[in-house]
């Protein structure tokens, strides 16, 4: 009889287990994966990697449907994800423009509109020169910019008010300098519009530009981080990542980098954000992931929960702060 009690409690148990199994939330239909940028750019590129990284592995039983909505700065693919509350089947991958474009514009978007999913890197800046010119540090080329006067050089970035424009406004600010910014859709076109010498530098990131560069079309002058990037494996055949110096090294002292990370519509469950950390846990532990990441010279950070929810408050008051500095702010009615 006892042993027969013990039989029944296993079985019960067992079943209980397969029952907790069976409930564990995943999805029933394709993904969305909401790019509120161009194509070709770092956005769009991580996405778009993303969901072939998913496929090749067989991470997840659903497709991933990466879909660009770049209009109005990005507000496009937010107001779409903010419109969709609750809907478990829709992510957005995000970058500063989360931050900069309602900033900017007062479109009816907060990142508080989302739910916090997971920081999957952050992104680095650097400065870039077409390869022919005859620019081989930022002296040298930030001093020819302030020779010649204001507004003779053309700074190229994405968008309005966004990110590379922040930076370009830091770097004039700093060396009393006075760039054209010249804003394109993305930034593979920003890099395609330097080696054609429509512009005179940029500010793309690192995996916009690293094709151009590989192919000796284009030329880094710093990085607008912390400290070097740590990937030592040279990209052309002279210089790797690491032997770009930082901007502060070489007497820019301005650092920024990006945020590549998740969120999804307000309204959803703990456990369907619990299944795309863990989604993303498994993306970031492939090899293909770790040569993405040294490929395109990212910070490797990744966060989740409210540790990722403090670092997205903490972001938002460092760009209302710097872009009430240059200027950006969208004047309220």
């Amino acid at each position: 009889m006892r042993i027969q009690r013990v039989l029944s409690c296993s079985a019960a148990l067992f079943a209980a287990a397969l029952a907790g199994s069976a409930g564990a939330w995943e999805p029933t239909k394709s993904v969305e994966l909401i790019i509120p940028a161009g194509t070709g750019g770092g956005a769009d590129q991580m996405a778009r990697f993303t969901q072939g990284v998913v496929a090749k592995h067989n991470l997840m039983k659903q497709s991933v449907v990466p879909i660009n909505k770049s209009g109005g700065a990005g507000a496009e693919g937010f107001l779409d994800v903010k419109a969709s509350k609750g809907d478990p089947h829709k992510i957005v991958i995000t970058l500063s423009n989360l931050f900069t474009t309602p900033l900017a514009t007062g479109v009816p978007f907060n990142y508080r509109d989302l739910t916090p999913v997971a920081m999957l890197a952050l992104d680095n800046f650097v400065l870039w020169v077409n390869s022919e010119t005859p620019y081989k540090s930022p002296k040298e080329y930030l001093d020819t910019v302030k020779k010649a006067g204001p507004n003779k050089f053309k700074m190229g970035g994405t968008g309005s008010k966004q990110e590379d424009q922040i930076i370009t406004v830091a770097i004039e600010k700093v060396l009393g300098i006075k760039f054209t910014y010249v804003p394109f859709k993305g930034g593979g076109e920003v890099a395609t519009q330097l080696v054609g010498k429509h512009i005179d530098s940029t500010v793309n990131n690192p995996i916009e530009a690293v094709a151009q560069w590989r192919g000796g079309k284009l030329r880094p002058l710093c990085v607008f981080d912390g400290s070097r990037m740590p990937y030592k494996n040279k990209v052309t055949t002279t210089m790797s990542w690491n032997d770009i110096p930082t901007c502060k090294e070489v007497g820019i002292p301005t650092e920024y980098v990006m945020l590549r990370g998740i969120f999804m519509p307000a309204g959803v469950s703990q456990d369907v954000v619990r299944f795309y950390v863990e989604l993303f846990k498994k993306v970031r532990g492939t090899p293909e992931w770790q040569k993405f990441m040294e490929d395109g010279a990212f910070n490797q950070t990744f966060m989740s929960g409210k540790e990722y929810a403090d670092w997205v408050a903490n972001a938002e008051s460092l760009h209302r702060e710097l872009m009430q500095e240059a200027g950006f702010l969208a004047v309220k009615k």
